[in-house]
């Protein structure tokens, strides 16, 4: 297998040998799962293409709360059977599929009722455990355990005193949702998947009822494209019912989308060495370690206005900052506040009992010939739901095609990660780099640091951070552009790397010296590169508005004064 570099020349390439001949399957979006049905797809030695409208993972899979995990909550709901398909999805990806990009996480759940609280929790807990070390996938995480009060103040000296009568600890995992699709989609590339980003699907092509393939418009070249393919996949999230007016059909089942915000604040504003899970009224608060920061969310509201930038209000904020503060000593405030995102789940809701009650499941549809729709589920469980997709399409091909391997297939940069890592000072001081920095890349490329480390040593200053956002380094810019398939400025702040929400500025200061790298790799003029960073400012400063408004209409409205697409 060759590794794939997704530069501007390969877009190119992928676009116009996309329209040259008949692909098997074609998949129209790259979130998670759209990238995972393409992998799958691939690795059964199928002719697979993908398109995405804006960027990989642009939409909701950049936008969660960054989590890996079974679904405690739904133990309580007794749908033991999508926690037991999460847990061991949630092993794999942990042990063999992706362990530089996935990784465990302790959480701490406060009691607040003595004696009933801990045994009906606890036996939550140890069902959760017990369910995953069953199937095989749960030895790379440790067991749960319960605290006294005293000792869950030491984990998290953060709590009120009063906020708590004692606390369970167990462990889920994590990783960056934005990187895990990017290296998703290289590694379909690297199995022969032909991948483009920026590239819209106007319509589809149909011969009688059936569709044959679809138009899709290069949104930064220009043109328009005839892409032909045996079966299409629709895995476009919340657009779903969106793409599938194109085909005008009515589906079985519709998607709705829930919005849910998530709020950034330094390491420092929230003193514990451990995660906390939280009850709310209507569902759970999360608060998570993210690197030298945590994420506090989130919340769930219905959202019909724009999807393609969900924007979070005031009264957002403030619900999940009042909720945080209820059990914190030294509550938050506006001012802590670094970053604030916000995403759309896609959740069925069908025209029946049966289809309604789906939520958090997900579904696979034939609504005619040649087209499958794939929709709901969630993060974890996405490698499923692209078997799911792609064992739909088969049925609609006349020949014997393998079957899924993808329980097999690690992802870019997963093989030799551990034997890496082991080595990380020796490689330090090959490099010229401090350890904490090989930790970074390892953590973020894997085995594939190795090739951001050869552009350092071909240009030394790439090895130096960024200016106003040091937790990245120079050459993170570059190889977004040549290798990872970014395209403007906005790609590689908000989703190749986490700027846009890990500093105060929003990554303003850092525009100018992140667009100067770029420009050499994507051919920009100076002009281009004035336009770019214009869009980014105006973009963050739409955010800003957005949320100082009181709620969800006012809040759109102020999103929506930027524009959507970098001018050319």
């Amino acid at each position: 297998m060759r590794t794939a570099t997704l530069g501007p020349a390969q877009r190119a390439e992928s676009l116009a040998g996309m329209a040259e001949r008949e692909l098997d399957v074609l998949v129209v979006g790259a979130g998670v799962v759209g990238a995972g049905t393409a992998l799958d797809a691939a690795t059964r030695g199928l002719s697979t293409g993908l398109v995405e409208a804006r960027d990989w993972a642009s939409g909701t899979s950049s936008r969660s709360s960054k989590l890996i995990h079974g679904g405690l909550r739904y133990l309580e709901m007794l749908d033991f059977a999508l926690v037991r398909e999460a847990l061991k999805e949630r092993g794999l990806l942990l042990e063999r599929l992706a362990p530089h990009l996935v990784k465990p996480v302790p959480f701490l759940y406060p009691l607040q009722h003595k004696g009933w609280e801990r045994l009906y929790a606890g036996s939550g807990v140890a069902l959760y455990d017990g369910m995953s070390m069953a199937r095989g996938h749960g030895r790379g995480l440790p067991v749960h355990r319960h605290l006294t009060r005293r000792n869950a103040l030491r984990v998290a000296p953060c709590l009120k005193k009063d906020a708590l009568v004692g606390a369970l600890q167990y462990y889920d995992a994590q990783m960056d949702d934005a990187r895990y699709v990017a290296t998703l989609v290289r590694t379909a590339a690297s199995y022969g998947a032909k991948v483009a980003n920026r590239a819209r699907v106007t319509g589809f092509l149909r011969e009688g009822e059936r569709v044959v393939g679809a138009r899709v418009q290069d949104v930064e070249a220009g043109g328009e494209y005839e892409v032909r393919a045996q079966q299409v996949v629709n895995a476009t999230g919340v657009w779903t019912d969106d793409t599938q007016a194109m085909v005008g059909e009515r589906g079985q089942f519709h998607v709705r989308a829930s919005k849910g915000i998530h709020l950034v604040v330094p390491k420092d504003r929230i003193h514990s060495t451990s995660g906390l899970i939280l009850r709310t009224e209507k569902s759970v608060l999360f608060v998570i370690p993210w690197g030298r920061h945590w994420i506090v969310g989130t919340t769930d509201t219905d959202w019909d206005l724009d999807k393609a930038h969900p924007a979070a209000s005031s009264a957002d904020i403030d619900y999940l900052l009042e909720h945080v503060n209820s059990v914190l000593a030294v509550p938050l405030t506006r001012d802590d506040v670094q970053g604030v995102y916000a995403g759309l789940r896609p959740l069925l809701a069908g025209e029946s009992d049966a289809t309604s009650k789906l939520s958090r499941e997900h579904t696979v549809a034939h609504p005619v010939p040649g087209l499958v729709v794939v929709a709901g589920g969630k993060y974890t469980t996405y490698r499923v739901m692209a078997k799911d997709a792609v064992d739909a399409a088969v049925h609609g091909l006349d020949r014997r095609v393998a079957a899924c391997v993808t329980e097999d297939v690690p992802l870019l940069g997963a093989e030799g990660y551990r034997a890496l890592w082991n080595a990380r000072a020796r490689t330090a001081a090959r490099a010229g780099l401090h350890v904490a920095r090989v930790e970074h890349l390892l953590n973020r490329y894997g085995a594939l640091a190795e090739e951001l480390l050869d552009l350092i040593g071909t240009d030394p200053s790439l090895g130096e951070p960024l200016h106003a956002a040091e937790d990245y380094l120079r050459a993170e810019v570059v190889y977004a552009a040549s290798h990872e398939g970014a395209r403007h400025l906005d790609d590689v702040l908000t989703r190749r790397t986490r700027i846009s929400i890990e500093t105060f500025d929003r990554g303003t200061r850092s525009a100018r010296e992140a667009a100067e790298l770029l420009a050499p790799v994507l051919g920009w003029d100076k002009d281009q590169i004035e336009r770019e960073i214009e869009h980014y400012q105006k973009r963050v400063e739409a955010e800003r508005e957005s949320q100082r408004q009181p709620d969800d209409l006012t809040a759109d409205a102020a999103r929506l004064g930027a524009p959507d697409i970098v001018p050319l």
